[in-house]
């Protein structure tokens, strides 16, 4: 599944060749996870300003409303001046003056929803329990140590659930907590405060590096233009159960949390 990472590199590789457009054409292929919410016909002849990202959404600036637009499981966009027929798991076109933007999703858990502001039902249902920007300025150290004094649960757990910082998905929450010495079944509420420092500076590099390595590639992600990435390659616990850690060279364990994997070291990991 794409995670916060993938999404911000998606982003950045089309962004600014989007900014502008005017909106020629909008294709609907099977249906997503949630309706569009207007008629295709209706986005026809306005612009697009610009593209942002809210956690694991992307927001498409309209001067008519704003389109968000989640990859779901295994949804990926590509921007292009080939205006290619679409394939069968092709399921969104936007067709501008600069270029095709298409979503391309063979499970169709992605979704495709206009809202007329950001502050419109729709965009608030999907957004408004995110929790704080992990590489923003609004991601300050003594408010995540307030909140998770106030968790219970395993530290893993905490960090996927997305209310107290979003986008840490499950790749970048293993490799957060590895870079932290912290174990994933940790209680986030056991967690001291130079651990809690630790964390939170080990997000923002951990999700800072997996942007400039272009995101992982476990599967099929890739980027608007075609392009693979490859932060993957250098994990330190993430896919590597059994394989020498990376430090201390013991085994790397996998554990299952709430149906996910979790790998990590049980020497650099102690606790």
């Amino acid at each position: 599944m794409p995670e916060l990472p993938e999404v911000e590199v998606t982003r950045l590789s089309f962004a600014q060749r989007i900014a502008g457009a005017r909106i020629e054409r909008v294709r609907m292929g099977k249906p997503l996870r949630w309706p569009l919410g207007i008629s295709p016909d209706e986005l026809v002849g306005h612009m697009v300003l610009g593209v942002r990202r809210r956690g694991k959404y992307l927001l498409l600036d309209m001067d008519c409303g704003v389109l968000l637009l989640h990859l779901g499981m295994s949804g990926s966009l590509s921007f292009s001046q080939d205006r290619a027929d679409p394939g069968v798991h092709d399921h969104f076109d936007l067709v501008t003056n600069l270029g095709t933007l298409r979503l391309h999703d063979p499970r169709r858990f992605g979704a495709v929803v206009w809202a007329a502001s950001e502050l419109d039902a729709p965009a608030t249902k999907l957004l408004g329990k995110l929790g704080v920007e992990p590489l923003g300025n609004d991601f300050d150290l003594p408010r995540f140590t307030s909140a998770l004094g106030q968790k219970t649960s395993p530290i893993k757990q905490v960090l996927l659930a997305g209310e107290l910082v979003v986008g840490v998905g499950n790749i970048y929450a293993s490799e957060a907590l590895f870079l932290a010495g912290i174990r994933p079944t940790t209680r986030a509420n056991r967690l001291s405060r130079p651990r809690i420092a630790r964390l939170h500076k080990a997000i923002r590099e951990v999700l800072a590096k997996a942007v400039e390595k272009g995101g992982s590639t476990l599967r099929d992600f890739s980027n608007a233009q075609g392009e693979s990435g490859y932060f993957q390659l250098e994990a330190m616990v993430y896919g590597r159960a059994a394989e020498p850690c990376r430090v201390c060279a013991t085994p790397i364990k996998l554990i299952r949390q709430g149906q996910r994997s979790t790998f990590y070291c049980p020497v650099c990991q102690k606790s």
